[in-house]
This record gives C-alpha cells, sequence and structure tokens, in this order.
C-alpha cells in the first residue's frame, strides 16, 4: 500500500506540476508511473484463498528433543504470482532446521509444503497464525492476511528414575500394593503373632511359640501391604523460588515433583496434584500412564506465581485429599510455613516433605560478593533449626541438594524402616 500511494503521489505530483507549468516533459514523465499503476491494478493479485493445515511430530516431548513442524498450503483462489507464507513461531522456541517461512508462486489447485524443526524449555507452546503477503510481479501491490491455524505441543519435564518412595499413611486402599498397611494379613514382612485358625497354611504356624502352650497353636501374621492415596503439593510461589545462573529452583523442583508422580504411580498408587502459588491448579487423582501425562502436562505449564491469598500455606484446600491420606509436599520452604504444616500433621495426614535447598543454590550464584559465607552460614542454621522442628513433629523431610542427584538423596533419606523401628513410632 505504500507503494501504490508514493507511486500514486509522484505521479499526481507530476501531472500536476506539468499542467500548471505548461511543460510537456514533466507530463512526459508522469506517463511511465500511470501505466504501471494501471498495469498494477489490472493484474494484480486478489485476496488469496488458501487452505493451510498444520501437523506435528509430536505433542509432547522430553526437554531437548525437536519438533518438525508441517505446513501444506493449498492454493483454492486465483493464481498467485508470488506470495510469501510466514510462519508466527512463539518467541520461547528456536528453530534448529529449516526455514519457517517460504516465498514462491503458487498456481490454482497447486501445494506447497513448509518443514522446520523446534526446540525449547519445558512449558507449553501453542502455535495460532500463518502470516500470508501475496504481491505481483512488477512489485507494487501487497495483500496481506493473517490466516488462524492453530496447533500445540508440550515440553514435559524432565522425569529421572526413583527408587521405590517408602510412604506409611495411616489409611490405605483395598487393593495390593507396596505400602504398609498395619494390618496383619498376608505380606512380607513380620507383623506378630495370633491364635491359629482353621485354614491357615502350614508353614505360618510359628512352632517356637506353639511348644511352649500344649494345647494351642499360634501363627505368624504378615503386615499387609496395598496401594495409598497420595496427593502431591508443589510449592510454585515467588517467594520461594530462586534464580541462578543455569535456571531456577523452581525447574528443580517441578524435574523432582514429575519424578515422585512417575515413581508412585509405578507403585499402583492413586496420585492428585495441586500447584500452589498464584492460584490453585488440582489434577484429580487417577492411576497409570493415562495420569503420568495428566501430572507431566500439568507440570509443564507451572510459572512462578504472586497472590496475596496464597502467599502461605494457611489457605491449602485439604479437602481436596481424602482423610489420613499421604501428602508429598515440594517446597523450599519459607520460615512461616512452619506452624501450618504441622496442624497438617495433627489433622491425621501423613506428611513428607522434599525440600530443595535454597540457601545452597542462592550462594552458589552470591559466592564472588563479600560477606557471602557469613551470611550463609546463618542461613543455613536458620534452615537446620526449621527442618529440625518439622521432624520433631513427626513429619519425614528430605533436604535436598540440587546438585546432587534426587533419587541417591531419596534413597538415603527414604530407605525401607525395620518394622520394629515403627512400631514404637520412629518412622522418621
Amino acid at each position: 500500500m505504500r507503494r501504490v500511494l508514493l507511486l500514486g503521489s509522484l505521479a499526481y505530483g507530476l501531472l500536476f506540476f506539468g499542467l500548471a507549468t505548461l511543460n510537456g516533459g514533466m507530463l512526459a514523465l508522469a506517463i511511465p508511473l500511470v501505466v504501471l499503476l494501471g498495469a498494477a491494478f489490472l493484474w494484480g493479485p486478489g485476496a488469496p484463498r488458501l487452505r493451510i493445515t498444520r501437523s506435528l511430530s509430536a505433542e509432547s516431548i522430553a526437554p531437548g528433543t525437536p519438533v518438525v513442524v508441517t505446513l501444506s498450503v493449498i492454493n483454492e483462489g486465483p493464481p498467485l504470482e508470488e506470495i510469501t507464507i510466514g510462519d508466527i513461531v512463539p518467541p520461547a522456541l528456536e528453530v534448529t532446521d529449516g526455514e519457517a517461512s517460504v516465498l514462491t508462486s503458487l498456481p490454482t489447485g497447486e501445494v506447497v509444503e513448509i518443514a522446520y524443526a523446534v526446540r525449547g524449555k519445558r512449558g507449553v507452546f501453542e502455535f495460532q497464525d500463518v502470516q500470508v503477503t501475496a504481491g505481483e510481479r512488477l512489485g507494487v501491490f501487497r495483500r496481506h492476511a493473517m490466516l488462524p491455524v492453530p496447533g500445540r505441543f508440550s515440553v514435559l519435564p524432565e522425569v529421572s528414575k526413583m527408587p521405590q518412595v517408602t510412604l506409611h499413611p495411616l489409611r490405605t486402599r483395598a487393593y495390593a500394593g507396596p505400602v504398609p498397611a498395619r494390618q496383619g494379613g498376608s505380606g512380607v514382612a513380620f507383623y506378630g503373632v495370633r491364635e491359629y485358625q482353621s485354614g491357615d497354611p502350614l508353614r505360618w504356624i510359628n512352632w517356637r511359640m506353639s511348644a511352649r502352650h500344649s494345647h494351642e497353636l499360634f501363627t505368624n501374621e504378615f503386615e499387609q501391604e496395598r496401594v495409598a492415596d497420595v496427593g502431591l503439593i508443589l510449592d510454585s510461589r515467588r517467594r520461594s523460588d530462586v534464580r541462578g545462573r543455569s535456571g531456577t529452583l523452581l525447574d528443580h523442583a517441578i524435574s523432582a515433583t514429575a519424578s515422585l508422580a512417575a515413581s508412585l504411580l509405578n507403585d499402583g498408587n492413586r496420585v492428585g496434584l495441586l500447584v500452589y502459588g498464584g492460584f490453585l491448579d488440582w489434577t484429580f487423582p487417577g492411576y497409570g500412564k493415562l495420569q503420568r501425562k495428566r501430572i507431566l502436562e500439568a507440570l509443564a505449564q507451572v510459572e512462578p506465581g504472586e497472590s496475596m491469598i496464597f502467599e502461605s500455606f494457611d489457605y491449602l484446600p485439604t479437602r481436596f485429599f481424602p482423610a489420613k491420606s499421604q501428602l508429598v509436599l515440594v517446597s523450599s520452604l519459607c520460615t512461616d510455613d512452619l506452624q501450618m504444616l504441622v496442624r497438617l500433621r495433627a489433622r491425621g495426614y501423613q506428611l513428607l516433605i522434599v525440600s530443595p535447598d535454597p540457601v545452597s543454590f542462592e550462594a552458589q550464584v552470591l559466592r564472588t560478593r563479600p560477606g557471602v559465607d557469613l551470611a550463609a552460614r546463618i542461613a543455613h542454621l536458620e534452615r537446620a533449626l526449621l527442618l529440625r522442628k518439622l521432624r520433631r513433629a513427626g513429619i519425614q523431610v528430605v533436604d535436598w541438594q540440587v546438585d546432587r542427584p534426587l533419587a541417591r538423596v531419596v534413597h538415603a533419606s527414604l530407605g525401607r524402616t525395620p518394622q520394629w523401628f515403627r512400631a514404637v513410632g520412629l518412622e522418621v
């Protein structure tokens, strides 16, 4: 449009000046411009009528994996001598192979394809429009259009292999699984001794105790192992996040939550996810691979949030979780979180906290500044005191320095506790 205005203004100016001064040379200079504009109007492009379809090589991928985006363009209108088709790539994505635009001619009924590869970090990426610019070879007219061609894919958080997470909820479900049910029956771990009942297998008879009673038999009883309801809570509050050179502490917390969810679901537990930050994002509990996909897609969208309502854990919606179930909180923890976490424990929830260490993470960023070592020592003491109070309240705590593999830290902190140790109430 700018070219048309420029040529039209120039031609009009030459004609007006030539007529005003009766200068034939000026009139002669205006003739080619008038002819050019007339030819452009006569053979200029019409409104492009294109049918564009988008296909993606994957809907959900791991970080660092490229996704191939393919656009198939069919011309359902008049021939287009010159057309530029450009896909609008989300700014957080990097084009690693191919081009997201093409300049070509497109006769009626012809098809052109655009294929390119993109790569991005964790998140959900949506494609909205394709920009089309049609023109003619004289380069005078340009028709622009934005055609909606939606598409979407997710870059899921990294999931590392985790050992079996030992849980001790006060209530379990009726299905067999790996969680000790605090009830006698068929199992592996020794639970106690009871009187013999008709139908008990002979191999369960405790012959040593039976020998002490001439008229009675006694049977060994084992602890039943079942599946449990597990509520995963991810702390995405901005106040508990720390930004470093290679990412944020929230990124490590998200990866830890994804790994814990995968491990718990693999053991057959029913797992739900609550993201607590600028708002509440609740993923309803479920089982299996489908639930794993739901949780990973929810984690892919997590961003640090800030809200006056959810600044502390006081408004944690415990009604989302069944009574006496197991809660797993992934949070770097703030000092004022202690009271609410102790209240959760008092309400009968078994609470496990996986806490990425924010002090060590931030100290690596500020190491070159004066006074950092002293400040880090004081912050470490405050954090150690907070974790000690949580443990004394009966809460399991995994203190995780994010430069160490989470699987190794969890295995060291949550190895299966001996039965006699749990029997006296020392489960931490």
